[in-house]
């Protein structure tokens, strides 16, 4: 359910669960992290995060949230080992982003999300609390009053809406989405290990 596509320094993973809204597992997340630390570790130029179908996640299966994958530490441990890349990370969301889902998002170095995307994180109306650095990440991309908007105020956002509030930093046609992709990393995948981290942590990218 998670697929995995090598191609030199770039590697392009793609949630395979269409069928259930690309809804996370434990085996997922835990294939996630595993992928993400086999990057870091292959020193790998440039990851991308995607979906397969019309949705990019909804979040936690529902079933296994109910039986505690909710409350588990491996959606930290996700988002914080693909934040930790020194690689150049890109969600790549072919389609809404909900719940536990926005971590992975939120942890990448910037979001590429077609028209028809919605985001919505509804921790307050499902009794959970976010993941804990998620809140942070969120409020440093669209302010305070905004994360809160999402996170307590259960907002709904269009595409529009992501790309006006700093969520989202392009917005492509569907069919355009990976071509996207292609053109806003070329430069990442051709330079140097090290030009490309130092340009990163200088930017504040990396927020392991």
């Amino acid at each position: 359910m998670i697929g995995l596509r090598r191609e030199g320094g770039l590697w392009t993973v793609t949630l395979t669960r269409p069928e259930k809204a690309n809804s996370l597992t434990r085996d997922m997340l835990a294939r996630l992290e595993e992928i993400a630390l086999e990057a870091q570790a292959e020193g790998v130029s440039v990851l991308v995060l995607t979906g397969e179908g019309k949705v990019f996640s909804a979040g936690a299966d529902l079933d296994e949230a109910r039986a505690g994958l909710a409350t588990d530490g491996v959606w930290e441990r996700v988002s914080a080992a693909i934040a930790g890349l020194d690689a150049l990370t890109v969600a790549a969301l072919n389609g809404t982003l909900a719940g536990g889902a926005f971590g992975m998002a939120l942890a990448c170095d910037f979001r590429i999300a077609v028209p028809e995307a919605k985001f919505f994180y509804p921790v307050m109306k499902l009794g959970f609390l976010p993941q804990p650095s998620d809140p942070g990440r969120l409020t440093a991309l669209i302010g305070p009053a905004r994360a809160k908007l999402v996170l307590m105020g259960g907002a709904k956002l269009s595409a529009d809406e992501a790309l006006a509030f700093g969520l989202v930093d392009r917005l492509v046609p569907r069919e355009e989405l990976m071509t996207a992709v292609t053109e806003l990393t070329a430069d990442a995948l051709a330079a140097r290990a090290e030009h490309r981290a130092a340009i990163k942590a200088l930017c504040g990218g990396r927020r392991g």
